[in-house]
């Protein structure tokens, strides 16, 4: 084994302060999903500013799923890209810290879209989205310089788990201080998007002091879109040594399909199919996000001990189990009602299917995130996590394409079983991955690389 690689195996952890300071990037970026994309503003969307209630909201729900679909297929173009000149000029926190600028900005100018104002909250949603999706690329990219291969998991798991408790933080806020979506209440429900961005604004601040620029920088005798396209090019070629790698990437492709359809429609499949009322809707939101929370920390522990691969797979299991149980929601509280001679309401037995969601939702992407740091050699991490990045946006302009399109003609319910689909695909695909052979694989790329091979 080359020293590098050697030195990567027992490499000490990074300190508190700065895996707590990558942490807070999670903590801050999650009023940005949770507020804009899940809980607030994906509602405010679909039902007051384009509103088509008489068509039971298809062409609202097919707006919101092409907008974020565009977003993300500019992450699939640039994301690669962007993470090769990364690590080839050591500027990860240059390049964070632009995205994490463009997030605020766009966001905050969310307040001006009005009902009726379809366009504008497209290109917004467009924009913003993107810029957030690149940023998450690009802290992901700093993991593996911030512990020994053993220890990703927990350190993967805390920023996930963290990142949950600022949604909770945030939306809280947002819920009971401006109020519900709605028409009536727009005047204030407007200010989410201020709200969102100044709360990313400075939550985000201790990742910028503590955390660290790790890599040497290399000289430019060529364009950055030549370096770019030139490590891009390269990559591809040798991806031939990275064989698990590419497997686990067709089976992320498939996995974060479905995580996408739920992030994006999961309170908007509440509002429309459940029918449920602000309480639940509340209640739901806490659940979900304590559960996704206590599901990364646990199942981080968990992933250290008995392997990232079987921890993936184990949650993509529960996910289908959660995926059966949202569809049959409503089925299955007429029955027990008539069975057992019960009064129940869908939504009541919904806030028990948002426990296993929110399990599923936390350690499953905790899990991936630690897989790719484990099969990434050193000096690719920010180009890997581009393919992270572009294998996650992928699958969010099919996921959300599909199910956009798929509900435009059954409706929400039934479309809601792609994502059943989707996740039984990635287990199928994630049985091929060796988790063994992958890590080695990365070794291996180093020790050729101190040879000159």
């Amino acid at each position: 084994m080359s020293v590098t690689s050697a030195e990567r195996a027992v490499a000490p952890s990074a300190s508190r302060r700065e895996i707590f300071g990558w942490a807070m990037f999670d903590f801050a970026n999650q009023a940005y999903t949770l507020l804009i994309i899940t809980v607030v503003f994906g509602e405010l969307f679909t039902t007051v500013i384009v509103g088509d209630r008489d068509d039971n909201f298809r062409l609202a729900n097919l707006l919101w799923s092409l907008a974020l679909a565009v977003s993300y297929l500019l992450v699939v173009v640039t994301g690669p890209l962007c993470g090769a000149v990364m690590d080839y000029r050591a500027e990860k926190k240059r390049f964070l810290f632009v995205s994490y600028l463009a997030t605020v900005a766009t966001t905050a100018m969310l307040y001006f879209v009005e009902p009726g104002y379809v366009v504008l909250g497209l290109l917004l949603i467009i924009f913003s989205n993107y810029a957030y999706s690149m940023g998450e690329s690009f802290i992901a990219a700093f993991l593996p310089g911030l512990g020994p291969p053993e220890k990703l998991g927990g350190i993967s798991g805390f920023g996930w788990a963290l990142g949950y408790i600022g949604g909770l933080v945030a939306a809280g806020f947002t819920l009971t201080v401006l109020g519900e979506a709605t028409e009536d209440n727009f005047e204030r429900i407007r200010w989410v998007g201020p709200f969102a961005a100044g709360f990313f604004l400075v939550a985000a601040i201790p990742t910028f002091a503590w955390l660290k620029e790790r890599g040497q920088s290399q000289p430019v005798a060529v364009s950055f879109t030549q370096i770019a396209w030139r490590r891009v090019s390269t990559t591809l070629h040798e991806l031939r040594h990275f064989r698990d790698l590419g497997i686990f990437l067709v089976s992320l492709l498939f996995s974060m399909a479905g995580v996408y359809i739920v992030i994006a429609f999961a309170f908007i499949y509440g509002a429309q199919v459940i029918g449920w009322d602000a309480t639940t809707r509340n209640l739901m939101f806490i659940i979900v996000q304590l559960t996704a929370a206590a599901g990364a920390l646990g199942f981080g522990v968990i992933q250290d001990r008995i392997g990232t691969r079987v921890t993936y797979l184990f949650t993509l299991v529960l996910w289908v189990l959660a995926i059966l149980s949202i569809w049959a929601t409503p089925q299955v509280t007429e029955w027990l009602n008539a069975t057992f001679g019960l009064a129940w309401e869908a939504q009541q037995l919904f806030l028990v299917v948002g426990c296993l969601a929110g399990l599923s939702l936390g350690s499953s992407q905790s899990a991936s995130r630690v897989l790719v740091g484990l099969f990434s050699p050193a000096q690719k991490s920010a180009e890997f996590f581009g393919f992270w990045g572009l294998a996650n946006k992928l699958a969010g302009v099919v996921g959300i394409v599909g199910l956009g399109l798929l509900q435009a003609v059954v409706g929400l319910q039934a479309s809601i079983l792609l994502c059943a689909a989707f996740f039984v695909l990635a287990i199928v695909i994630c049985l091929k991955v060796n988790e063994a052979r992958g890590r080695q694989a990365a070794r291996d790329w180093e020790s050729r690389r101190e040879g000159g091979v």
